[in-house]
């Protein structure tokens, strides 16, 4: 487990659906490929203070890109949707 729970949570997901699913009270974030629900569900509870009911994770795989001849490839991530207990928010938007 990193030292840090910061370590864990890259930065949220911020797109219209993960908008939509906030209201149902699940939040989005970024993490490590080697990150479990263990360990995400604490950093979340310690970092925001909230009591977390559930957390879901799905391996995003990166596509490949092309420039000209050249391909690439988008690095691989896992993101981690984390359903909190009745009563508990999350400010994503502070600095908007």
């Amino acid at each position: 487990m990193a030292t840090n729970p910061r370590d864990l949570l890259i930065r949220p997901v911020i797109t219209e659906k993960t908008s939509m699913m906030m209201q149902d009270n699940k939040y989005t974030f970024k993490v490590p490929l080697t990150a479990n629900k263990t360990e995400i569900r604490q950093a979340v509870e310690k970092i925001f203070n909230v009591k977390v009911e559930k957390v879901n994770t799905v391996r995003v795989l990166g596509k490949t890109k092309r420039m000209g001849k050249y391909v690439g490839k988008r690095s691989d991530y896992k993101k981690a949707i984390v359903k909190l207990a009745e009563g508990n928010t999350i400010q994503i938007f502070e600095g908007m």
